[in-house]
């Protein structure tokens, strides 16, 4: 257990440099989803590595030793080590649930706040129009989830890139792109390798709602231009008030590299583009996905391994 309860905790080191580039070569959706399942099961296996190495630790104190007929000297491991290790493990766990829930309670007060905002003014279908003159527009999850929008941002835009600016928050909306988000950032509170997925992760996100958009007004054109001059108009001005900082919104990211994405033509149907590099991309995929396993099957080791200890330490206390 002493070797294999480290590994998941080192392993970020290789995966999420891996994730990283594999996404960047990926359609948005599917880097979405790549970095979200990489980050929670990177982070579920640093919370069991953490969980075992106090296991571990604490089966030595005599209290727990007893309560479970143990032999100490039997648990096996040098006790200058696991007993610090144990100490730390159990600081840090309690660091990265204190974090978790701070960050999901912060999450759903934003959430509240906002909503009472917008309950103040009668909502247009799922659009809610705030009287406010500075530029913004964002999706408020929810039942029913609505896209917010302030009456300066619609005296920037035409109606053509009203209607794909709508679009777009219509598409976080209905991908439940939030969930998305607030995930990673639940995940990156258990290891700080982790954190950096978050950029790459709000990037797919507003690419994925990018091309929805775009498939929903039929004009590339026209979305990259609404994009461009709402996140324009929204620069100079903070995000309003009432606005969570969590939600997704158009103007958010690095918009320049969105809107040439979505200036390159896209591909027609039957006719796939072709991808210079795809046997390297199958090679950092199929690195990231040892990674993964590896970090996953180095705590399933280490809990069996550590079950069989306690089972020998049992054995011997009842002979």
């Amino acid at each position: 257990m002493i070797l294999a309860v480290w590994i998941p905790l080192l392993m970020p080191l290789l995966a999420v440099p891996a994730a990283r580039r594999l996404a960047g070569s990926l359609p948005p959706r599917a880097a979405a989803w790549l970095l979200t399942g990489c980050a929670v099961a990177l982070a579920a296996c640093t919370a069991a590595a953490l969980a075992l190495l106090l296991a571990a630790g604490a089966l030595r104190l005599p209290p727990v030793a007893a309560l479970g007929h143990l032999s100490p000297p039997l648990l096996g491991g040098d006790p200058a080590v696991t007993v610090p290790a144990a100490w730390a493990a159990a600081a840090t766990l309690a660091a990265c649930a204190a974090t978790v829930v701070h960050r999901a309670r912060r999450h759903r007060a934003e959430l509240r706040t906002a909503r009472r905002a917008t309950d103040a003014h009668a909502p247009a279908g799922d659009l809610c129009v705030l009287p406010d003159p500075a530029p913004d527009a964002y999706a408020l999850p929810g039942r029913p989830g609505r896209v917010v929008v302030t009456a300066g941002m619609l005296r920037a835009l035409s109606p053509d890139e009203r209607e794909a600016l709508f679009a777009h928050e219509r598409a976080h909306l209905a991908g439940r792109h939030h969930l998305f988000a607030l995930t990673a950032a639940l995940a990156a509170a258990c290891h700080p390798l982790l954190r950096s997925l978050r950029a790459p992760l709000a990037y797919a996100l507003e690419r994925w709602a990018d091309e929805a958009a775009a498939s929903r007004v039929g004009d590339r054109r026209v979305t990259a231009r609404a994009i461009g001059r709402a996140a324009l108009a929204a620069a100079p001005s903070a995000a309003g008030p009432h606005r969570p900082g969590t939600v997704l919104a158009a103007t958010t990211g690095p918009v320049p590299r969105r809107v040439a994405a979505l200036l390159t033509p896209e591909p027609m149907p039957g006719h796939p583009p072709i991808r210079p590099g795809s046997a390297g991309r199958r090679l950092i995929a199929v690195a990231l996905l040892a990674c993964v396993t590896f970090s996953a099957a180095s705590a399933l080791d280490a809990a069996a391994d550590l079950h069989t200890t306690v089972e020998v330490a049992q054995g011997e206390v009842t002979r």
